[in-house]
């Protein structure tokens, strides 16, 4: 090989190692801090799992992903500031406690807004979902990706829920949350907004005779020992919001942006998955423990739905035309999905 040859040689090698190089600078060693509000046992936490393993192998091990469950960071709104405040990494809360900051999450809080999972999952993913994550950076927030805590359903203690009129005068816990509060009062139950950390006591005691999650939260709080009727109501779907500080994120370089989301959406359709098939077995495993099961009829769903509908009408008139406009576009769009 002659010379002219060898020093081309030499730059070529040269260059790619000085673009290996540059390349490796762009991503540093970090610890990433994620706390969510559910135990280890539950699907966002293997979701967590995976997004941190995903997170290792893109970066070569420089990014670490440390994960806090059950609230251990502090409260919803705790870690939300923390976030905000550039002191917390991460965080996967449910959209109730976002909609403090930005209300057009609340808009995911409406009563029988998606039938099945497909039109959940296509609602989220699609430009609605886009258009709710583009209203967090100037509450100091990156969006990376919709997670699922799942379709909420009724347990009580008094009677079997087989129609609409099985609901009424039972008193029944509720999230601290304007929507959930008066959908239970349009089906005519005594909603109770309390905390989810007192709800055990109330239902032991009997001060409450009702209340409603997805079934994996239901089987992990151990409210079957507190219930004996469970009904598949389906009436809101609980969503997880995986964000980032704002703070934090404009800190990284864009190599390690792209690695963080990335592994938020494929870590996105793994805990789905997880989610749906724990919670095919949770109803088992909640009926083996002495509950008993109810499928809600679809027609029951249906007049439940209609009894909702005039929450769903006064509360989209309180939020920007624009959005219930896109929020209406879109449902239309997924309604068509099986």
């Amino acid at each position: 090989m002659n010379l002219f040859k060898l020093s081309q040689v030499a730059a070529v090698t040269a260059a790619l190692l000085l673009g290996s190089a540059a390349n490796a600078q762009t991503i540093e060693e970090r610890t990433i801090r994620i706390g969510h509000p559910v135990n280890a046992d539950h699907p966002i936490s293997f979701g967590v799992k995976k997004f941190s393993d995903l997170v290792a192998a893109r970066s070569g091990g420089k990014l670490k992903v440390r994960e806090f469950p059950a609230l251990q960071l502090g409260n919803e709104m705790q870690q939300l500031s923390a976030l905000a405040g550039g002191v917390q990494e991460m965080f996967a809360p449910g959209t109730p406690p976002i909609a403090g900051m930005v209300k057009d999450f609340a808009l995911l809080d409406l009563p029988f807004l998606v039938d099945t999972q497909e039109q959940a999952d296509a609602l989220l993913d699609g430009p609605f979902g886009q258009a709710l994550l583009a209203k967090l950076p100037e509450k100091g927030l990156v969006g990376l990706a919709f997670w699922e805590n799942g379709f909420r359903h009724v347990t009580n203690s008094k009677r079997p829920i087989k129609r609409l009129e099985d609901l009424e005068g039972l008193k029944i816990r509720v999230q601290q949350n304007p929507v959930f509060i008066e959908t239970f009062k349009a089906l005519k139950t005594n909603p109770v907004p309390m905390s989810f950390a007192e709800l055990y006591g109330a239902l032991e005691s009997k001060a409450l005779d009702a209340q409603e999650n997805p079934y994996l939260i239901t089987r992990s709080a151990k409210l079957n020992e507190t219930q004996k009727y469970l009904s598949s109501t389906s009436h809101a779907y609980g969503v997880i919001a995986v964000l980032v500080s704002k703070k934090f994120w404009d800190k990284l370089s864009s190599d390690e942006q792209k690695i963080l989301r990335s592994a938020a959406i494929e870590a996105r359709d793994y805990e789905r998955q997880v989610s749906r098939a724990q919670a095919k077995r949770a109803v088992d495993e909640l009926t083996a423990g002495g509950m008993q099961f109810t499928p809600v009829p679809a027609a029951e769903l249906a007049r439940m739905r209609q009894a909702t509908q005039g929450v769903v009408d006064r509360v989209l008139q309180t939020y920007d035309p624009a959005m219930v406009q896109l929020l209406r576009t879109e449902l239309a769009r997924v309604k068509a999905l099986k």
